[in-house]
């Protein structure tokens, strides 16, 4: 019998009532393993409305209220981490180190708001005139809402509504109904820990449900994470709304190598960093830009680390890379390897009629290595969000970051070298909201903050770290006149001497 994932609502599992429900499938098998309550509009009202009752108490809690909270929060997920893994595996394929690696980068942002209490620390100037001080304060906003895709089921979340919550916010999450459980989980634990009823709120769904957050009047302010189209899109419709928004769109990840680089880091490099996770995460290098005559020994070298990558179940401990979340995706991402050679690309590896035994449902691809790729061509301009390396060859640095520089995405992006005066040219002359300096994937660790540049970032506001903090919180700032207790009017003693 087909499991369902219903939605967590007031502090409770909640039986969906739309009569709407989306598959859930195992990558590793293609077959259908869960169905998921997709909500309608009056879902969307009753999740936001259990949010709303909440912040009536949880927005004026002490903050040592909030982090006994958290603290026992993140032991839990500590204590859970192979059990949300084994829930990302299952319905997003990817292997179970990966899974694990996703649950300790949103534990970091757990451990950030365990510590909130110094991030919402205010200021005080005093006598700034005659008996005249200043404070300034930053207070929640009210309801918040999340919005967040299918890579990172787990981890994208815990980069929004612990530190959403920790500000004194109350929070609706929405997660991607490919791979709705493991939100689910992270919520029950959430109130295992003593979290309020309401205070945390998961509701599945599909542009129904993100359409009834977008347009809600009681919510305050949206974040997101996903594709560039319907970040622009989220963008748009909740600023008219009068939201605010952070919202994290795609890219084109590059990593730059320069002759004098260490060829052997940078393969490395390359292929974890374009390969990883099935190259489904918006920080995959999917472009490398090979600079001078290193190009043949490079891409040999990506090529041999390549072919030896094992392909298989995430839940297989020998496997490197799981499948795609979906056949319709893994069909789409197949599409730009077999159309590059009209392109220009030479295809030094195919994997697009890749298969596991055992599993040949399963929505399986091997890697791809596409080389002396053009700008002009649909692997290059789009971002295939799988497992296929663009390399591209330049004359110079400059050539180099002219071509990063003109790709309208901005998100992460690399370089390899020894020359530490071209390194440090290179992160202040790049696009990019996020730079690695002989580091491919360089995500900033929690008490920095996540995002990027031009298309990959609609909004002011980075996530998690400080900015995350400034999202979720306004400030307020408070001038304040006393007059002197001497000066009391006739009298009124206060005890004070008149002493002039």
């Amino acid at each position: 019998m087909t499991k369902t994932v219903n939605h967590w609502i007031g502090g409770k599992t909640v039986e969906g009532t739309s009569g709407q429900y989306g598959p859930v499938t195992d990558p590793a098998t293609g077959a259908v393993t869960t169905q998921v309550a997709l909500a309608s509009v009056e879902e969307v009202d009753a999740a936001v409305a259990a949010a709303k009752a909440a912040y009536a108490t949880w927005g004026t809690s002490s903050l040592a209220q909030r982090t006994a909270v958290l603290f026992r929060y993140r032991a839990l997920l500590d204590a859970h981490r192979d059990d949300i893994a084994a829930l990302i595996t299952a319905e997003h394929g990817k292997v179970h180190s990966d899974a694990l690696g996703e649950v300790a980068r949103g534990l970091e942002i757990v451990e950030l708001a365990c510590g909130i209490t110094t991030q919402l620390k205010g200021e005080l100037s005093t006598q700034v005139s005659n008996r005249v001080d200043v404070s300034s304060i930053r207070q929640s906003l009210g309801v918040v809402a999340g919005i967040t895709p299918f890579n990172f089921p787990a981890m994208v979340p815990m980069w929004m509504f612990p530190l959403a919550i920790a500000c004194g916010n109350t929070f609706v999450l929405k997660p991607s109904e490919k791979d709705p459980s493991a939100a689910n989980l992270l919520a029950e634990l959430a109130s295992e820990a003593g979290l309020p009823d309401g205070v945390l709120n998961v509701l599945h769904g599909d542009k129904v449900a993100v359409d009834g957050l977008l347009n809600h009047p009681d919510v305050a302010a949206v974040s997101f994470v996903g594709s560039t189209p319907i970040a622009r899109h989220i963008h748009a419709t909740a600023s008219a709304n009068g939201k605010r928004v952070q919202a994290l769109g795609g890219a084109k990840n590059h990593m730059l190598v320069l002759p004098d680089a260490d060829l052997e880091a940078a393969a490395d490099a390359a292929v974890s960093a374009a390969y990883g996770s099935a190259g489904e995460r918006c920080m995959a290098i999917s472009a490398v830009v090979a600079v001078g005559a290193i190009g043949d020994e490079l891409v040999a070298k990506i090529r041999e680390r390549a072919e030896k990558i094992k392909i298989g179940p995430g839940n297989d401990p020998t496997s490197e890379m799981g499948p795609l979340i979906t056949a319709a995706h893994r069909d789409k991402v197949a599409s730009y390897v077999t159309g590059a050679v009209a392109q220009g690309a030479e295809v030094v590896l195919d994997g697009t009629g890749h298969t596991v035994e055992g599993f040949e449902d399963g929505h399986w691809i091997g890697l791809s290595l596409l080389d002396k790729v053009s700008t002009d061509s649909d692997a290059y301009k789009d971002e295939i969000f799988g497992p296929v390396l663009c390399v591209l060859r330049v004359e110079s640095y400059e050539d180099g970051v002219a071509l990063m520089n003109a790709s309208p995405f901005g998100n992460g992006t690399a370089i390899f070298t020894r020359d530490g005066g071209a390194a440090r040219r290179f992160q202040l002359e790049i696009q990019a909201g996020m730079v690695g300096v002989n580091v491919p994937i360089p995500v900033p660790v929690g008490y920095h903050s996540f995002g990027g540049w031009k298309d990959s970032l609609f909004g002011d506001h980075h996530i998690y770290g400080n900015d995350g903090v400034h999202f979720y919180t306004r400030g307020k700032v408070t001038t304040t006149r006393w007059p002197d207790p001497a000066d009391a009017p006739a009298g009124v003693d206060l005890g004070f001497p008149r002493n002039h």
